[in-house]
């Protein structure tokens, strides 16, 4: 009776380290019960952010039941399992999944289909029937991010800026992230009917498109394809309804799926299910 009592008082917590964003949720008997965010560029470091977080809260591996991390850069199997080594010491039980895949559960849980995701960076993430994964893009903002908000901006300054602004935007701290924070004023001028930026926009929403329609096609997914969003840029309904125009004149027949919440949402309830599964 007392150590049931004392596991429906563990807590859970799920991450979201993106990009832009580190975001920590904890729960406990399924009620918030911690929220945490901070700058990415502020937490250079992941585990070592976790660690002092851990410790700052008085929380231990005993009263944590479960721990999942979405993160960024951890793709590859040798990656995540190297994180989670490092993480191991958090809770009774721990994992790691790509921050893209906790975007997925978000909106598309265990269905088929493709996610397109557009924040700072870009993917499109597809999933068939029988479990598997492709991707297109993602390939950071040097070799690839079409679509994203860093594009859309870098994209407005080229055809707008003169050289003094652009290596004022160059060698700003945080480049990338800066010049992705140009990307909602871009959107909302070519929602006014500005020529500029209309253009940026729909070759933005074209590539984003393109990126789901090459999933799509990879996996094989038969239409209707299951497609939802992701992430700042695609959370605008506007131009989210432009991809969705721009995927039919791919050839891709769509039904569209709205997020359920936000990916540090979804990693608390798979943390929650990893918890309850070794119940």
């Amino acid at each position: 009776m007392l150590r049931s009592q004392h596991r429906s008082a563990g807590i859970v917590v799920g991450v979201d380290a993106g990009g832009t964003w580190v975001r920590v949720r904890a729960l406990a008997d399924a009620r918030p019960v911690a929220s945490v965010a901070h700058p990415a560029r502020a937490v250079p470091e992941l585990a070592t952010f976790l660690h002092n977080l851990w410790r700052r809260r008085g929380w231990t591996r005993a009263r944590v039941d479960a721990l999942v991390v979405a993160s960024r850069g951890v793709w590859l199997p040798r990656e995540r399992r190297a994180l989670r080594r490092r993480l191991s010491g958090l809770a009774r039980r721990v994992n790691v999944i790509a921050d893209v895949e906790a975007a997925w559960h978000a909106t598309l849980g265990a269905e088929r289909g493709v996610l397109v995701v557009a924040g700072t960076g870009s993917i499109a993430l597809g999933r068939d029937a029988r479990g598997r994964w492709a991707r297109a893009g993602g390939l950071g903002p040097l070799l690839g991010d079409e679509g994203s908000a860093f594009w859309i901006g870098r994209e407005w300054l080229r055809a707008t800026a003169d050289e003094r602004a652009r290596r004022r935007f160059a060698t700003a701290p945080q480049p990338v992230s800066t010049v992705a924070a140009l990307a909602p004023r871009v959107v909302a001028r070519a929602r006014r009917g500005h020529r500029v930026a209309g253009r940026i926009v729909s070759a933005a929403q074209a590539h984003l498109a393109a990126q789901a329609s090459a999933v799509a096609r990879a996996l094989r997914l038969p239409p209707p394809v299951v497609v939802g969003g992701a992430g700042s840029v695609m959370g605008d309904r506007w131009f989210a309804a432009g991809v969705r125009s721009a995927l039919a004149r791919a050839g891709v027949r769509a039904h569209w799926r709205e997020s359920g919440g936000a990916p540090v949402d979804a990693a608390a309830r798979l943390a929650a299910a990893l918890a309850a599964g070794g119940r």
